[in-house]
């Protein structure tokens, strides 16, 4: 849910169309839009780099933001880099960008 938003506290399935957080995708399908094994997903679990949601039954559910982050290490792989060491670079990369937009916001304040 947005920050501030008014409305209902609990959002509806509508209100999460546009949350990257939210956990829309099952293992199957995050596998087949990254073009992946499953194996691939569940390697970066172990790695740290995402913890999937699981659903009442307990199966793996990803986020978008999780999908663009799994897209990323999959580049980096792709391109001969280990999978701890994609892990690491993307997570350093993603704590970078997330230090330019507050930066960002923080300037537009003043």
């Amino acid at each position: 849910m947005i920050p501030d938003q008014e409305g209902p506290a609990t959002p509806n399935g509508a209100d999460r169309f546009d949350d990257e957080h939210y956990p829309a995708y099952t293992m199957g399908r995050a596998a087949d839009m990254l073009g992946a094994t499953q194996g691939f997903l569940r390697s970066l679990d172990e790695a740290g780099l995402i913890t999937p949601q699981r659903s009442a039954g307990g199966h793996r559910r990803y986020s978008r933001h999780q999908l663009r982050l799994a897209a990323r290490v999959r580049e980096l792989v792709d391109q001969g880099t280990a999978v701890d060491a994609a892990c690491r670079i993307v997570t350093l990369e993603d704590q970078l960008h997330e230090a330019h937009r507050v930066n960002a916001e923080l300037r537009a304040e003043n």
